[in-house]
């Protein structure tokens, strides 16, 4: 069969499906655009115009290069050309691009070529940023080799107040506390494996209580996780910012500093226990390499307005000396917490207003791996929080989130990059928070017991120095 008998039997066979496929393509566009909501669908346009229009911005953004080398195809062109002695033209390339929107805007992942890699892109930042109507654009590289992320968001997610429902179900990942969003509108999380001390920080109701109880009522439903409260700000469960999660804590203290003595000597003892232990149990004595599970769980220790427990008595009367001597105590024995709790699978949560020496010594703060830090008034306050390096990065710093407009929103080392991140968090209502801790109460198990029944082995409280050669153990 010659090639016109061919056009003519297949020719409109083809023509039909070529036009059924793009029929289709269009419905399923129209039907994705109007299912979508209002913010989406204005990203949803925001794409196809950055698509349009890219060849031409690229160009006048100086994002493309010229080739001079005529390609193979180029010159046999030539060759069976009439005109042979007319030069080949050079090529402009253009970097090619996909798009994809979200409520934010747009992510545009683009291949680089000679000469237009990341730094080029990034000082084209401020440009694409005008070009497309965003408020801001990052631009990182890419997981692929050869490749950028242009993150472009036309309103600001951290001046946007947000609200969160705990599903009630186990969260996927039970290694790392998701945050909110960052500025990007992407999603930020705090790492906790292999994590013994976190460090949080901001002044009185910019949301750290607020971010703890979100991480709780997230992980209530899973029962690798307990939690344990030592409140400085309230004597009582019921009076303080941890009532509606109460039924999920396996143990609360309030603000006396006796009480949280006596539990820190206990949990100093469970990280001793948990260390002999590991080995017969895990096989490792690292307790990250094949846990947590329901018998050995994370425990969660959160110290909140930990100056509380930590301040520096002066003062020659016996009562002065006694309360003196406790909170000297309690440095030390939360300072064993995150320097050794690691392995263990003991996470200490060090929260205050102030994170400065005088807050919280020095020796505590600058073990704890991970900080972060609300609204500050000071720059020495942010500076004992995240650490010297938020100077170089004056537009982070959390003295500048002091506008009521920014409460809920946090600053923290930005995860494997330099620099910082700036996360909105949301509010958890305490209706919903107290139904997440109701409904998983029967998930809270004592770490204590648990590691008795696995060991065979009660813990119990040193009252004063150990003797050498003892573990803190009773058979």
């Amino acid at each position: 069969m010659n090639p016109i008998d061919l056009m003519d039997t297949y020719g409109p066979v083809v023509v039909g499906l070529g036009l059924a496929f793009f029929a289709v393509w269009g419905l399923v566009l129209a039907v994705r655009y109007v299912r979508a909501d209002t913010d989406l669908r204005a990203s949803m346009r925001q794409a196809v115009r950055v698509r349009r229009t890219w060849p031409r911005l690229a160009e006048m953004a100086g994002l493309c290069v010229v080739d001079r080398k005529p390609t193979l195809s180029a010159q046999i062109a030539r060759e069976f050309s009439t005109e042979q002695t007319r030069p080949i033209e050079p090529r402009t390339l253009t970097p090619t691009i996909k798009v994809r929107p979200d409520r934010f805007g747009v992510v545009v992942t683009a291949k680089c070529l000679p000469k237009v890699s990341l730094k080029e892109f990034q000082k084209a930042a401020e440009y694409l940023a005008d070009a497309w109507g965003c408020v801001r654009i990052s631009v990182t590289p890419a997981k692929k080799p050869g490749q950028v992320v242009i993150r472009g968001v036309r309103h600001d997610p951290l001046a946007e107040m947000t609200t969160h429902v705990p599903t009630g179900e186990p969260p996927a990942n039970i290694t790392r506390m998701i945050l909110g969003l960052d500025e990007y509108g992407v999603t930020a999380f705090l790492a906790l494996k292999e994590v013994s001390g976190v460090v949080g920080a901001g002044r009185p109701g910019t949301g750290k209580s607020s971010v703890i109880n979100k991480a709780i009522a997230d992980f209530s439903p899973s029962p690798l996780v307990q939690f344990a409260v030592v409140d400085g700000k309230a004597e009582a469960v019921g009076e303080g910012d941890y009532a509606e999660v109460a039924d999920r804590l396996f143990r609360y203290v309030g603000d006396d500093v006796t009480a949280a003595n006596r539990f820190f000597r206990e949990m100093v003892e469970l990280r001793r226990a948990r260390v002999k232990a590991a080995r017969g149990v895990f096989g490792t004595q690292d307790m990250w390499h094949k846990g947590p599970t329901a018998e050995w769980p994370i425990v969660v220790l959160i110290i909140d307005e930990a100056h509380t427990f930590f301040r520096d008595y002066k003062g020659s009367d016996r009562e002065t000396k006694r309360l003196a001597a406790l909170t000297a105590e309690n440095a030390r024995l939360v300072e064993d917490l995150v320097k050794k709790g690691r392995s263990a699978g003991i996470i200490t949560f060090v929260i205050t207003q102030k994170a400065t020496g005088d807050a919280i010594p020095t020796f505590i703060r600058d073990n704890c791996a991970v900080g972060f830090s609300f609204a500050q008034r000071t720059t020495e306050a942010s500076v004992a929080a995240l650490g010297d390096n938020i100077r170089e990065y004056p537009d982070m710093d959390p003295v500048e989130l002091q506008d009521p407009m920014f409460t809920g929103v946090l600053v923290m080392k930005a995860p494997n990059s330099k620099g910082f991140i700036r996360v909105r968090t949301p509010y958890v209502s305490a209706e919903h928070a107290a139904q997440v801790a109701a409904e998983t109460a029967h998930l809270m198990r004592d770490p204590f017991q648990l590691l008795a029944a696995l060991t065979g082995r009660r813990i119990t409280v040193r009252l004063d120095k150990p003797e050498p050669g003892t573990d803190g153990l009773a058979a």
